[in-house]
């Protein structure tokens, strides 16, 4: 049964053309292809990422965050109550009236007190401006580094400036040292990524971010295998390029340099629409999509491909609707530094963390 299965998995047909055998894909003739053994790195490196985040924030982030002025907010920890707390971590964090007159019946507590519990509770579980900070740092300095790597892997290549050549000599295209690490080190990454949520700040588009980052792992690792590594980098260097300027606005506004990070926040929403909504659709999707058939026939790795990356354009999309709606409300004056303390979590910085492109 697994074998069969294994065999249909690999079965050449649904990841190459059907002139083509994994037999092509051989290294041979000075030519070193992508293997599918070689994703199996990505898992130790991934947990690798993991030890080397908590050293960046614990040794760099910290006190760089502390020379910002940041400081860790300790929250006072509500008094323990076994029915409050269970209802609070099973049901819901904002109960209604009418639930919150069943748990006073039941705790036999006035409900003034259980509607106090309830706010701090959720105060304890908010997460302080520090914790922010370190996580906005780390994605920073990956981010930076992926794309100033990328360029370095791709500014002597011919596809970057034409993409027509991504399908020149398909599939007979040795793998560089250069893609090698540039892939398995942005995999590993996502991986990271995809362990950390657990204990990431959650965001409003938390199930999106999921979404994303197993869409990203699954098409570089079918490109991987298939050989569509060039396209691969080129889409990679893309979805880098906005990340570094939507995490450096968070990093200003937290240290509350409110003119920088706004200044940062409209060069990273000009970034993402033309690298997200321009380049990415017209350029990479046209370039997956119209160009291989002219080597090819169309084939069901062909279709996976190009299906996977759509998904990722209507996350852009999504994601271009929170940056529009931000930025309508930051032009009509809803996102204005307000003047009540305890209004300040609805103002910019609020709506900021809580979009996470990646």
């Amino acid at each position: 049964m697994l074998d069969t299965l294994y065999q249909w998995f690999w079965w050449d047909k649904l990841w190459l053309p059907a002139e083509l055998s994994w037999a092509d894909l051989e290294d041979k003739e000075g030519r070193v292809y992508a293997k599918a053994s070689h994703l199996y790195v990505t898992v130790p490196y991934a947990f690798s990422f993991l030890l080397v985040r908590y050293l960046f924030e614990r040794w760099i982030a910290t006190p760089l965050a502390v020379s910002a002025g940041i400081r860790h907010r300790v929250h006072l920890k509500v008094e323990h109550n076994p029915i409050l707390e269970n209802y609070y971590s099973t049901h819901s964090r904002n109960p209604l009236q009418a639930d919150i007159n069943g748990l006073s019946k039941k705790s036999s507590l006035p409900v003034r007190q259980i509607e106090r519990w309830f706010r701090r509770r959720r105060r304890q579980d908010h997460p302080g401006v520090l914790k922010k900070f370190r996580e906005a740092s780390w994605r920073f300095v990956f981010y930076l580094s992926a794309f100033i790597g990328g360029i370095a892997a791709l500014y002597d290549k011919e596809w970057l400036y034409d993409s027509r050549q991504v399908w020149t000599g398909y599939p007979k295209q040795s793998m560089l040292d250069s893609q090698y690490w540039y892939y398995i080190l942005e995999m590993s990454f996502y991986g990271c990524l995809l362990c950390s949520v657990a204990f990431d700040v959650k965001r409003k588009d938390f199930k999106e971010q999921i979404i994303h980052h197993l869409a990203t792992l699954v098409l570089l690792s079918f490109s991987w295998c298939a050989n569509f590594i060039r396209v691969g980098t080129l889409v990679m260097l893309v979805h880098d390029a906005s990340d570094i300027l939507l995490e450096s606005a968070k990093l200003f506004n937290y240290a509350k340099w409110e003119k920088t990070s706004h200044g940062l926040f409209v060069a990273f929403a000009i970034v993402f629409m033309v690298t997200r909504l321009i380049i990415f659709p017209f350029w990479l999707i046209h370039c997956t999509w119209v160009y291989p058939v002219h080597h090819y026939p169309a084939f069901f790795g062909y279709y996976f491909f190009n299906v996977m990356l759509v998904v990722l354009l209507f996350l852009h999309i999504f994601w271009a609707y929170l940056i529009f709606r931000m930025i309508r409300k930051f032009l009509f004056g809803t996102l204005s530094k307000p003047t009540a303390q305890h209004l300040k979590p609805k103002g910019f910085g609020h709506t900021l963390h809580h979009i996470q492109v990646v």
